[in-house]
C-alpha cells in the first residue's frame, strides 16, 4: 500500500544500506484495515542509529502520518524499528531501536526524540512478523528472524498488563481490545486480529460482561461512536473480568 511504501522510502533515506528490511503486519494483512487501523510497519536495520537519523525519522513520519500528515489526513503509521543483532540470535528481552507511534504525536513535536530501549513487547511482534508479515523489503520474515518461543510472548503480553490498566480511560477500545487478544493468545497460541479476538472472547464471556468488549469491537468496525461514559462503572469491572480469565489462562 501507498503510505507503508512511503515509510519504506523514509527508511531508506535515513538508514542507506544498514536498511535490512521492512514488513507491513497488523491490520493491513490480517482481516484488512479498519476505520481505526494503524499502518503497522516492522522494520529491520544493521546498524545502531544515531540520535540525528532517529530524529530525522520523527521528523518524517509527523509528515507522513495521521491527521497531521503534511497531505492531508493519512492513516496513524506505527514503525518499530530494531537492530538485527538484538534479534537474531534471539533473546529475551530484546532492545528496540526506535519506535514512531501517532500517540506520541505532542511529544514529538515538543521535540522528543525515541532513543533505544528494552522492549518486552518485541516477542509480541516478532512472532506477528513471522506468522503475517508481507515483505516490502527484503527477505521473508521467517527467513530473516528467528522464532520466538511461546514462554517469551506469553511473558511478554502478561507484563504488559498492568500499564493497560492505567490507559483504560484515556485509551478505552485499544486496551478492551488488546486484552481481549491477549487472552485469546494465551488460550489458542494464535495472535487474532483484534476484531477475531474479540469474537473469540465474546463468545466466552457470561452474556453480564459483554457489553464493553462488543461496543469495543463496534467502535473498531466503526459501527458506533466511542461514547464511552454510557457504560459508567462497568468498565472497569468488564476489563478486570477480562483480566481474570487471562490470569486463569496464563
Amino acid at each position: 500500500m501507498r503510505q507503508a511504501e512511503c515509510v519504506v522510502e523514509v527508511l531508506r533515506e535515513v538508514l542507506g544500506p544498514d536498511l535490512v528490511a521492512a514488513y507491513l503486519y497488523g491490520s493491513a494483512v490480517s482481516g484488512g484495515l479498519r476505520p481505526h487501523s494503524d499502518v503497522d510497519v516492522f522494520a529491520v536495520t544493521g546498524a545502531a542509529t544515531t540520535h540525528g537519523q532517529r530524529a530525522h525519522l520523527v521528523g518524517r513520519l509527523l509528515d507522513l502520518s495521521g491527521a497531521g500528515a503534511a497531505h492531508g489526513q493519512e492513516r496513524p503509521v506505527e514503525l518499530t524499528l530494531v537492530r538485527l543483532a538484538e534479534v537474531r540470535p534471539w533473546r529475551f528481552p530484546p532492545v528496540r531501536e526506535f519506535q514512531y507511534g501517532e500517540w506520541l504525536r505532542d511529544a514529538y513535536e515538543r521535540g522528543l526524540t525515541p532513543e533505544p530501549e528494552v522492549d518486552e513487547d518485541l516477542a509480541v511482534l516478532v512472532t506477528m512478523v513471522r506468522q503475517r508479515g508481507v515483505a516490502l523489503l527484503g527477505p521473508p520474515a521467517a527467513e530473516l528472524l528467528d522464532a520466538v518461543p511461546a514462554a517469551d510472548v506469553r511473558r511478554a503480553m502478561t507484563a504488559g498488563i498492568p500499564a493497560l490498566l492505567d490507559e483504560l480511560e484515556t485509551d478505552t477500545r485499544n486496551v478492551i481490545l488488546t486484552l481481549a487478544r491477549v487472552w485469546a493468545t494465551l488460550a489458542t497460541g494464535e495472535i487474532l486480529s483484534k476484531d477475531a479476538a474479540a469474537d473469540w472472547a465474546l463468545a466466552r464471556l457470561p452474556e453480564q460482561e459483554r457489553a464493553v468488549l462488543a461496543h469495543a469491537r463496534a467502535v473498531y468496525l466503526g459501527e458506533a461512536e466511542e461514547a464511552w461514559e454510557r457504560l459508567g462503572s462497568r468498565l472497569r469491572h468488564e476489563a478486570e473480568a477480562l483480566v481474570a480469565e487471562i490470569e486463569r489462562v496464563a
